[in-house]
């Protein structure tokens, strides 16, 4: 009989090196008869979960939603049996198999060696025989005894030389012939036969349990965490910069995911594409289909609720019973067992995936959702939810709702609702009648302000083609390219096109013009990484500004110039930015995030003046919050998070960094500022393998964006960890990366970016202390010259290192206490713990143990104070006999002894080059440099030196 699904056999003689148990692999996700590739994300530690249930009882069930990787998880676990050596039987039956009686039996069976079946009884064989050519007629004459008998004897057969893996995917559509025959086999299996049942959640009656027997252990498949879909995005090429946002919309759903990211890059002409990442996700093509498939596990009767769900803003069960659906409780409790909505202990629904309700939306006809809209607008209780409800359930213009929703924006305006306040303009503009011109570009320039304001480029860039459409006048058209302008976050790298138009509209009017050109200014630094360009350009700006007579654009304008003054190294920055402060600004002109205020602070930071940077945005928070400016609202925390870092205060820090990433998601802001704060934050009190994830993702999405500013914090994020962990060669790559990222940019002051003493500290234990020395010497004159002495000291501790590594340990200790004491006055506690860590090194090389034992345990004080975790487990990795030099290895510096080590222990060159990330050629000239100073002329007597013979 031929079969539909898939079944495989394996007795132990495949290659599976590649995938185990311990091994991270997650296979490949289907949409449909479409193959999307191998995701090879998350599911680790899912994987020894189910290893452990086999092994314990013998049985395991893994469930979890369409497309959530239970074919991967299974497949993992059947290459890791195979890799034991033991046979694996695996049936996976397609959705037609379920209405094909005995189809999966049969699939099974035809998987099975001949030998297995030669060894049946007569009846046994023509039974099995029967099914396996009864196509036409299934069932029709058959012993149906003899052939469960059958299946029974070969997995007995089967298991006589060793152990037998059975996987069932798909348990869900087996035929209900072939469950009834596998539910008596498997009780009369022996121990040596492991069953493992994959089966999907969703409305109908379970499978896996009638099949396993009651009490066998489910290991459900959990949604892909944002990191994990991060890493998803970028194995298959897609944009890094939109991880947040296919996170939220996929719900950690991997093939999901997956289709989300197809279906942007399909519809921006190929990966990557110019997709924005405040972009509308499409959901069309491979994303609406496995959608579909993810809601047809709900019954029929709870769509009509769900849909009335994907219609609210805040949906719960009170109100959808009020909107006419009096079961809404057990319809929501279906969906939920479907993995569809989570229903909150207060009725508040949320769908599982933000692209269900978007799908639900478009499948409904245009009937349904003006029904559904007009439903919900009798029963909200919030009067801008009934006016944009009343709004979507209608399609005809109408003068007296278009001034309501008008009203309902500018509340929206007034609560700091910016998103929804530019939604509701474009809805007014839609609504308005066609004699009311006038009233309709305004609501439309003031929709894509709103939508500037929030960050939305999707609605920012809508309400400007709307705007250019119609007879706007130039000021119109600048108003409405300049919001397109500010919702590109730090994507402005493209907009040259968009600049230049508002140029051109803007010319004859000095105030329109200072705008542009402040736009232009802000492209400059951060788009172009150029700084003096842009410090021009706020100087036209702030002259266009003070002739038309705006006093907040000179105010912008004078801000931009004293950043540009900070970077550049111009001692009459802080002068320019106190014109700026003692101008009459409102509260948050253009941004917070522009204004002299928010400067002031950044100053502060960079000058370690911690205490007056906290309280100064402890202030600037709820009036950014007022505004709606999600930007705004990021740069502040941002902003907390650096000094609470710096003061020592992991745990407020990594509770900023949190708010601030959720937040970029939430809003759809740029990605690679998000990540590089949450890089600094794990860094400091959480897990250096999580800072550099974290890092790398902002490092991708920065370069994706053209971001140079934030391109060189996130490599210099991903450094400084690197250093911390051993990896120097590695970081004196990163670090040199943003040397050049920063000569580039023209940065001279060192307090903005304080790259300069890990980069020193890098070269030294990639044993290039000159290079160490060369930079200290080149960028120490100039710290002192501004007056930064928080960035001295940290030249300070990397000079004592290089003096160190020259052969002067006195001089190098002596600094280095010296420069833990300035860090401890200057409240910089993980700077000191650092340096006592260095001192604790030095004291070590020089085999007093005493002195290096006091160091470390001073500085995991400071670290267990501070929060600082990973900096905490690495003060307390104490140097016993084994971590102690060598006698003989007390003249080579601390590379050379690594070196030594390894070549002594029985490391050949291109060993040791791989272990230490250096070339063969680097190794050689080491070892040269090794031999001349411990006298010896071949690795046995280096062998013997490190000994101390």
């Amino acid at each position: 009989m031929a079969a539909t699904g898939h079944a495989d056999t394996d007795f132990g003689h495949t290659n599976v090196g590649h995938t185990n148990v311990g091994h991270t692999n997650v296979g490949r996700t289907d949409v449909g008869h479409s193959h999307v590739g191998h995701t090879n994300v998350g599911h680790r530690e899912l994987i020894e979960a189910v290893h452990r249930a086999l092994t314990t009882h013998g049985r395991a069930v893994l469930t979890g939603p369409a497309g959530a990787g239970k074919t991967e998880v299974a497949g993992a676990v059947a290459a890791a049996a195979r890799g034991r050596g033991e046979t694996v039987l695996r049936l996976a039956p397609e959705a037609a198999d379920q209405w094909i009686p005995e189809a999966s039996a049969a699939a099974l069976l035809a998987s099975v060696p001949r030998t297995a079946l030669e060894r049946l009884a007569g009846p046994q064989r023509t039974a099995i025989a029967l099914l396996r050519r009864e196509a036409d007629a299934p069932g029709a004459g058959r012993d149906h005894v003899a052939l469960r008998l059958a299946v029974v004897e070969v997995l007995r057969t089967l298991s006589a030389p060793g152990p037998v893996l059975l996987v069932l995917d798909n348990a869900q559509w087996l035929d209900a012939e072939s469950t009834d025959l596998l539910r008596f086999v498997l009780r009369l299996t022996p121990p040596r036969v492991r069953v493992l049942v994959a089966e999907r959640v969703q409305g109908g009656a379970p499978v896996a349990e009638p099949l396993c027997g009651p009490g066998t252990p489910a290991v459900r498949v959990p949604a892909l965490g944002a990191d994990e879909v991060a890493e998803l995005l970028l194995r298959h090429d897609l944009p890094a910069r939109l991880a947040g946002r296919i996170h939220q919309a996929s719900g950690g759903n991997p093939r999901l995911a997956l289709a989300l990211g197809h279906s942007l890059a399909e519809a921006c002409g190929g990966p990557g594409g110019g997709a924005h990442h405040a972009d509308t996700l499409p959901v069309s093509g491979q994303a609406r289909d496995v959608a579909r498939r993810l809601l047809a596990g709900a019954p029929a009767r709870a769509r009509r609720t769900l849909l009335l769900a994907a219609l609210a803003a805040r949906p719960t069960t009170a109100l959808l019973r009020r909107a006419g659906r009096p079961d809404a409780e057990e319809e929501l409790a279906e969906a939920e067992r479907a993995a569809l909505v989570t229903v909150g202990e207060d009725g508040a629904v949320t769908f599982t995936a933000g692209a269900l309700p978007t799908a639900l939306a478009a499948d409904a006809g245009w009937p349904e959702r003006a029904a559904g809209h007009a439903a919900l607008a009798a029963a909200v209780d919030d009067p801008v939810q009934a006016v944009r409800h009343r709004a979507l359930a209608v399609d005809t213009p109408d003068a007296r709702l278009a001034a309501e929703i008008t009203d309902a924006a500018a509340a929206c305006r007034r609560r700091g609702q910016r998103a929804l306040a530019a939604e509701l303009g474009l809805l007014a503009a839609e609504r308005t009648p066609a004699f009311q011109h006038r009233e309709e570009l305004a609501r439309l320039v003031a929709a894509a302000e709103d939508a500037g304001w929030a960050g939305r480029a999707d609605l920012a860039r809508r309400a400007t083609r709307a705007v250019l459409a119609r007879d706007a006048s130039p000021a119109q058209r600048v108003r409405a390219r300049l919001a397109v302008i500010d919702a590109a976050g730090q994507a402005l790298a493209d907009l040259d096109e968009t600049i230049a138009h508002a140029l051109a509209d803007a010319a004859g009017d000095p105030s329109l013009r200072a705008a542009v050109q402040l736009r232009i200014a802000w492209k400059h630094n951060i788009g172009d990484g150029d700084p003096v360009r842009s410090r021009d350009a706020a100087a036209e700006a702030g002259a266009l500004a003070k002739a038309g007579g705006d006093q907040v654009a000179e105010a912008m304008a004078l801000t931009v110039r004293a950043r540009m003054g900070r970077i550049l190294g111009d001692p009459d920055a802080e002068d320019i930015l106190a014109e700026a402060l003692a101008l009459p600004a409102p509260e948050v002109p253009l941004g917070m995030r522009n204004a002299p205020q928010y400067l002031a602070v950044r100053h502060a930071l960079f000058d370690d003046r911690l205490t007056d940077a906290r309280r100064q945005l402890l202030v600037l928070l709820p009036a950014v919050q007022r505004t709606g400016s999600a930007e705004d609202v990021f740069e502040v925390l941002r902003s907390l998070t650096e000094v609470e870092l710096r003061r020592g205060r992991c745990a407020p820090g990594a509770a900023h960094a949190r708010r601030a990433l959720e937040l970029t998601i939430e809003a759809g802001l740029s990605p690679g500022p998000a990540w590089y704060v949450a890089a600094t934050a794990e860094a400091a009190g959480g897990s250096f393998a999580r800072a550099a994830g974290y890092a790398r993702r902002g490092i991708r999405a920065s370069e994706e964006e053209q971001d140079q500013v934030f391109l060189s914090r996130g490599l210099y994020a991903l450094g400084t960890v690197e250093l911390a962990t051993g990896d120097a060669a590695k970081a004196v790559a990163t670090l040199r990366r943003v040397a050049e990222l920063e000569e580039a940019q023209q940065v001279v002051d060192p307090s903005v970016l304080r790259w300069h003493g890990e980069l020193a500290e890098a070269l030294i234990a990639a044993d290039d202390p000159l290079g160490a020395a060369e930079l200290l010497d080149r960028v120490t004159p100039v710290a002192r010259s501004l007056g930064r002495t928080g960035v001295v000291a940290s030249l300070d501790r990397a000079r004592a290192l290089c003096r160190s590594a020259q052969g002067e340990p006195e001089p190098a200790v002596a600094l280095l206490a010296r420069t833990a004491q300035r860090f401890e006055a200057l409240g910089l506690p993980l700077e000191q713990g650092r340096t006592l860590l260095a001192l604790a090194r030095v004291e070590r090389r020089r085999r007093r143990r005493a002195p290096a034992r006091t160091a470390l345990a001073a500085a995991a004080e400071v670290f267990g104070r501070a929060g600082a975790k990973p900096w905490l487990d690495l003060a307390r990795e104490t140097p016993g006999d084994s971590a102690a030099p060598h006698p003989g290895a007390a003249a080579l510096t601390e590379a050379e002894a690594r070196l030594a080590l390894l070549v002594g222990g029985g490391a050949s060159n291109q060993e040791a080059a791989a272990k230490l990330f250096l070339s063969v050629k680097t190794v050689e000239a080491r070892l040269t440099r090794i031999y001349q100073k411990l006298d010896v002329r071949s690795r046995a007597q280096l062998a013997t030196a490190l000994r101390g013979g």
